[in-house]
């Protein structure tokens, strides 16, 4: 099969590759009922070593800087009680962590959650995390701009590999909000 953007010599639908993802994303591909049918899901593989975003667009396509995201965990802090959130921008911008998404989640105090906390609370590897098969009950914060692109590449929960994503799957994953201006250049 070939990957609706970028290059790379193995993608195939995810739910035919559920072993190669954390429990919690295959889970939620296996249980996936939205519009964009899971087939249309498609992982591919690769090298953990190249995982992050500059390196990665370099070595399979500039173009994907593009056609990227990122999923980053916050906490939100207010009256002693913190509530974590996730928010998928595209990889050429920035979380606006102190205005829209603190705001968003009626925080006095919004942060990137540390690096132990955002992995063991969505069961993925760090440098990996995804949107899909995040715990239910979390707010998912998406860029209207990650929406309206055709395509996504995301993280698939681990390193190796990642997910392309039709970019309207987004808006129907459990607690998402679609807003403007959540990522910034």
């Amino acid at each position: 099969m070939r990957a609706p953007l970028g290059d790379f010599a193995d993608a195939r639908p995810a739910p035919d590759c559920l072993d190669l993802l954390t429990g919690p994303v295959a889970e939620a591909v296996r249980r996936w009922r939205g519009t964009v049918p899971a087939a249309e899901f498609v992982y591919v593989d690769t090298d953990p070593d190249i995982a992050d975003t500059a390196v990665f667009v370099e070595h399979h396509g500039t173009e994907l800087i593009e056609q990227s995201a990122n999923c980053v965990v916050v906490a939100g802090k207010r009256g002693g009680e913190t509530s974590l959130a996730a928010c998928v921008v595209l990889s050429r911008t920035r979380v606006d962590v102190n205005g829209v998404v603190r705001r968003q989640l009626g925080a006095r105090k919004a942060s990137f959650a540390p690096m132990d906390l955002a992995t063991g609370e969505t069961g993925m590897e760090y440098g990996g995390i995804t949107p899909i098969g995040l715990p239910a009950d979390w707010p998912l914060l998406v860029d209207s701009a990650v929406v309206d692109t055709p395509h996504v590449l995301i993280g698939s929960g681990r390193r190796r590999g990642k997910l392309i994503v039709p970019g309207k799957a987004f808006a129907e994953l459990p607690g998402a909000v679609v807003l403007d201006g959540l990522g910034t250049a």
